[in-house]
């Protein structure tokens, strides 16, 4: 999709200066979770994009992404401010690391990667496969979404460290395919860790957000 203006749906705040932003799904605009699109705006005079991976399961009527907000940043809060009706200009679907219908997922999330890895987590439980998630993350966020997963039989847990030792606790009888979401730190943690428990990271669908601010 090239650049278009899409309508804000809802803004709602999902933990620690972090807000879910819906919109309304513009005509010929689909994608996967775990896909990603650009979000953009202008500020005294120059553009400002950012990526954000979406992270609700399907596009159809709507689709979210989760955005943090820096109160020192410019589109996080801005968009945060943002109030249903509101248009803002995206393009995309960019990304090949997304959810294409695999039997049984293992999720690796990293701070806001856990926008990624609830939504693909939501459209394969959907589906009936097996879902296993494991999130790190000092001030975790979509708390209720993460909780309603590990009530639909997702395994689901949240840690502060010791990555290894969650993965092996929730993938030991059915590993999944491993999809890592994340800073470029994290990332480079959870391919060790995959790698240190014998799985093939060559095989694992891996986002880096970059460099940690």
């Amino acid at each position: 999709m090239d650049e278009t203006p899409v309508v804000v749906r809802a803004v709602r705040n999902v933990g620690p200066e972090t807000v879910a932003v819906e919109f309304e799904t513009p005509e010929g605009f689909a994608a996967e979770p775990g896909q990603f699109v650009q979000v953009l705006g202008e500020f005294e005079g120059e553009e400002e994009g950012r990526f954000y991976t979406l992270s609700s399961p399907t596009t159809e009527r709507t689709f979210e992404i989760t955005v943090g907000v820096d109160p020192e940043g410019t589109l996080g809060p801005w968009l945060a401010d943002r109030e249903p009706g509101d248009e803002v200009r995206v393009s995309g679907p960019f990304g090949d690391d997304y959810y294409e219908g695999e039997d049984a997922v293992l999720l690796l999330a990293g701070g806001p990667g856990v926008g990624p890895a609830v939504g693909i987590a939501e459209r394969a439980l959907g589906e009936g496969k097996d879902v296993a998630l494991v999130y790190q993350d000092d001030d975790p966020v979509h708390e209720d979404r993460l909780g309603a997963l590990a009530a639909g039989g997702a395994r689901v847990v949240v840690v502060t460290g010791n990555l290894r030792d969650a993965i092996e606790a929730v993938a030991g009888h059915s590993p999944g395919l491993p999809f890592v979401y994340g800073f470029a730190g994290f990332c480079e943690d959870a391919v060790a860790a995959l790698e240190g428990l014998g799985y093939d990271a060559g095989e694992a669908k891996v986002e880096s957000f970059g460099p940690a601010p």
